[in-house]
C-alpha cells in the first residue's frame, strides 16, 4: 500500500483528495493535514510514503513545508504539489525544494492518481497542461553557465536530455531517436545518476536553469 497524507486548508478539498486516493486499491490515506505546519509534523510522525500537499495554506505555504518534509523528515516521503494556474509563482520554488511533481486541481482524477503511484517509486510527474507554461516560467530566471557534470554525458545522453526538458515521454523519445523504450530508460536512468538529480522533473529544471535548451 502506498500510505499517503493530504494536505489542504479547505476542508471540501481535502474530501475531495481522499474519497479519489482511498478509492484505488493500493493507496492508503492515513491522514490529512489542514496546514503547512501540519503536514510536515505528520510526515514526521506517521512515516508515509507520500504527501498530496496544496501549495496554498496557511500557517506554512506549500513550498516552505516542502522544503522542510525533504530535509528534515527521515526517511523523506515523496511530495506531489497541487496547483492552479493562477499560482505559477508557486511552481518553480516547489520543484526547486524537492516536489516529486505537480498536479492541476482541475486535473482528471486519474492524474492524480498517476502521480502518487509515480512519486512512490521515485519518478516525477508533470501536468501536461501546464508543463510547456512551467518550463517557460522556469526560463525567465536566470540562466547560470552549464556545470561541469554536462561533460560526463555521452552526446546520446545530452540528446535524451533535451528531448526530456522538452517534455517528451519515454515512448516519445524512443520514436524520435528510433530506439527501444528501454533503451531510453536507462538513458534517463544514467543522466540522472551522472547529474545528482532525483527525478526527470528536476531534469527538466536543470535544462532550462543551466541554458541547455531555449524556452522556445
Amino acid at each position: 500500500m502506498i500510505r499517503t497524507l493530504v494536505a489542504d486548508d479547505q476542508e471540501p478539498a481535502r474530501w475531495a483528495l481522499r474519497l479519489v486516493l482511498d478509492a484505488e486499491p493500493d493507496i492508503e490515506v492515513v491522514d490529512e493535514a489542514v496546514d503547512g505546519a501540519e503536514a510536515v509534523d505528520k510526515a514526521r510522525r506517521l512515516g508515509v510514503d507520500v504527501v498530496v500537499l496544496d501549495l496554498r495554506m496557511p500557517r506554512m505555504d506549500g513550498v516552505a513545508a516542502i522544503r522542510r518534509i525533504t530535509e528534515s523528515v527521515t526517511p523523506a516521503p515523496a511530495v506531489v504539489a497541487l496547483t492552479t494556474f493562477d499560482v505559477d509563482e508557486y511552481l518553480f520554488g516547489a520543484l526547486r525544494a524537492g516536489a516529486a511533481g505537480f498536479v492541476l486541481k482541475d486535473s482528471e482524477p486519474a492524474l492524480l492518481v498517476e502521480a502518487v503511484r509515480a512519486a512512490s517509486r521515485g519518478q516525477g510527474l508533470l501536468d501536461p497542461q501546464v508543463t510547456r507554461r512551467a518550463i517557460r516560467r522556469f526560463a525567465q530566471f536566470a540562466p547560470r553557465p552549464a556545470p561541469t557534470g554536462l561533460d560526463l554525458l555521452t552526446p546520446r545522453e545530452q540528446e535524451v536530455l533535451r528531448h526530456v526538458a522538452r517534455g517528451l515521454s519515454n515512448a516519445e523519445i524512443a520514436r524520435a531517436l528510433t530506439v527501444g523504450e528501454g533503451t531510453v530508460k536507462t538513458h534517463v536512468a544514467r543522466v540522472l545518476a551522472k547529474l545528482g538529480l532525483r527525478t526527470r522533473v528536476h531534469l527538466v529544471i536543470y535544462a532550462y536553469e543551466h541554458a541547455i535548451l531555449s524556452p522556445s
